[in-house]
């Protein structure tokens, strides 16, 4: 159904370097968070029959992929990031037949199916793991294990064999009694992080992928790959442990120092994810696949996705979601301003000019939602405006687009108000850290960045109608959702913007619509203009004589229309030229006229 929709892109247009042009070079990806997606048997959480109940309104958006969020055998410990068979579907979602129908009933419609994988780390419950703990096993080197520090008792503070702190708080190192060693794990301590470093671990890797991809999904996105690379000396030894080489940064304020530096875009990364891709993907066709890419910059991003050196079709990267955040925690928060997210995606257009390509996201589970956090939620109004306004933004750069579940009805953050409604184990264990631990952040504060930047915000359950339980799960259900449904789902629905030409999933359509239809969009170069505004966010599109204008006003007042674009639009715009505006054509050309845009106003404007 949406694969009919697309124009095929001509050779004689560049998109990424690739001869023939990739399928995806005008798709748009949709993120599902089975958990949140739909329940079907009314236990609370979302399930994979819930996902293929729902492909008709999927098909009907007009998306190319569905991109899910881990559904593999797992305990949970950070929502299925933690995996304990990768070739088995967790119960919790439903079985391996679920997910073959799924298959079956996406591709009947033309979407396609990607699944999230983990492979930085498993699930300490995996059977690798388990093995791993006996020294005489085969899969004893499977993971990163090390004694305590010299002069130390094993399981004893201080006795860890570096300072590295885990993301999630706390020590990066978790002892193991019936190894009498140390494991690292940079996210929780029942996710250990897997060694690369052996071409075992590696193959046993690709030889699952290969499984899934032979059972008929379509790709995968790739959880914090490029972390798989961790720097070591000559020696093996990993930076700050004793006899290392490698001297470690000091300690923060929470009392480790980071890992973040020497276990992201690693010296080994191009060469796993090139070997990935001949033991997986080389001569198979019509596939996707991308990296969630901590600690890349955009100039690596042209690297590791330049179809020349054969590693990845596209990476996440994440400076541009940083801009409201200080380099030191992301839980201190600083205001938003309009030119540091366009310095930050400006980067990451331009590394791609010549060669590699764009992921564009705003959200997704592990973001929370852009119109509370950059737009304005506070009035209906202004919601609507700014979903638009934040929407029309990212899917007119040069790239993919992906879309996050409910981002196309302008779904709110959570605005919890007490921990207990939280259930992120990073929230969780962050507060604990720093307010009641380290002492370093107020509880008034550290809830302030919670309801900000928190993870949950993006998890609450999708909002489909206004009943009870936003027809996540049935009004009289046994069970409550695993987390709390937003009180606002009686307003914000699909079903109340499913045939309403001005809501915001209506003008979703019209975005991917576009996109679709217009090889500009899809591939045409990209030029900032207005560099130094402090409202307005303007570019231009141009591939061949097809040029588009693409001005948004990112505030809640009116401003002046910036220079250069005032300059494009001075010969004079008329309704046709208004190929989509969150007002509407009218509104917008006046706006124009009067060289000015009104509060959130954006607009895609034909020269």
């Amino acid at each position: 159904m949406t694969n009919a929709q697309r124009i095929e892109i001509p050779d004689s247009v560049r998109t990424n370097g690739a001869t023939p042009n990739p399928w995806w070079s005008n798709a748009v990806v949709y993120q599902v968070y089975p958990r949140s997606f739909q329940d079907t048997n009314g236990d609370g959480l979302g399930d994979i029959k819930g996902i293929t109940s729902r492909l008709d309104y999927l098909a009907d958006l007009g998306v190319d992929v569905v991109w899910l969020s881990p559904v593999y055998k797992s305990p949970q410990d950070d929502n299925g990031y933690d995996i304990s068979d990768y070739q088995d579907i967790d119960p919790l979602f439903g079985s391996l037949e679920d997910m073959d129908e799924l298959l079956a009933e996406a591709h009947k419609r033309g979407l396609k199916i990607v699944m999230d994988l983990v492979v930085n780390h498993t699930s300490d419950e995996h059977a690798w793991f388990q093995a791993s703990k006996d020294k005489n096993d085969p899969h004893a080197d499977w993971y990163w294990w090390r004694p305590a520090r010299p002069g130390f008792e094993p399981g004893t503070p201080g006795a860890e064999p570096n300072q590295w702190g885990s993301y999630f708080g706390g020590s990066a190192w978790e002892y193991c009694p019936e190894r009498g060693e140390y494991f690292f794990h940079q996210y929780s301590k029942k996710q250990p992080d897997l060694n690369w470093e052996n071409p075992a671990v590696r193959h046993a890797v690709y030889d699952m992928m290969n499984w899934w991809m032979d059972r008929g999904i379509d790709g995968f996105r790739m959880d914090v790959i490029t972390q798989i690379s961790k720097t070591i000396d000559k020696n093996g030894k990993l930076p700050g442990e004793p006899g290392s080489e490698i001297e470690d940064y000091p300690v923060g304020p929470e009392g480790y120092s980071s890992p973040f530096p020497w276990c992201s875009d690693g010296p080994r990364v191009d060469e796993f994810l090139a070997e990935m891709r001949r033991e997986v993907f080389e001569k198979r066709e019509g596939y996707m696949n991308v990296g969630e890419a901590p600690g890349v910059v955009p100039a690596r991003n042209e690297h590791i996705t330049d179809p020349a050196n054969r590693e990845l079709d596209m990476l996440f990267l994440f400076d541009h979601v940083g801009v409201d955040q200080k380099p030191t925690s992301k839980w201190d928060v600083v205001p938003f301003e309009v030119k540091n997210l366009r310095e930050k995606m400006a980067g990451q257009q331009e590394a791609v000019k010549n060669a590699g390509w764009a992921s564009l996201f705003f959200c997704n589970h592990d973001q929370p939602r852009v119109v509370s956090r950059w737009g304005d939620d506070t009035t209906e109004e202004n919601r609507v405006l700014s979903a638009k306004a934040f929407g029309l933004l990212l899917h007119m750069h040069r790239g993919t687009p992906y879309i996050y579940q409910g981002e196309e009805l302008g779904m709110t953050g959570a605005h919890f108000k007490s921990l207990d409604q939280y259930r992120d184990l990073e929230a969780l264990n962050a507060y604990r850290q720093r307010v009641e631990e380290a002492k370093i952040q107020t509880p008034e504060s550290m809830m302030d960045a919670l309801e900000l930047i928190g993870r949950d915000n993006a998890r609450t359950p999708m909002q489909w109608d206004g009943s009870k339980y936003a027809g996540f799960t049935s009004p009289d259900a046994a069970t409550e959702p695993w987390i709390s449904v937003n009180p606002n789902h009686a307003e914000i629905n699909a079903a109340s913007e499913f045939d309403d030409p001005s809501s915001v999933y209506s003008f979703y359509k019209q975005l991917i619509a576009l996109r679709h239809e217009k090889a500009v969009i899809a591939a045409g170069e990209w030029n900032l203009i207005d560099a130094d505004d402090e409202h307005v966010y303007a570019f231009t599109r141009t591939l061949g004589k097809d040029r588009l204008l693409v001005v948004v006003n990112l505030s809640g007042r009116t401003v002046d229309l910036p220079h250069d674009a005032a300059e494009l639009a001075a010969a004079g715009v008329t309704e046709p030229d208004v190929l989509i505006s969150n007002y509407d054509a009218s509104h917008t050309v006046v706006s124009l006229a009067n060289n000015e845009l009104d509060p959130w106003e954006a607009a895609v404007i034909q020269l």
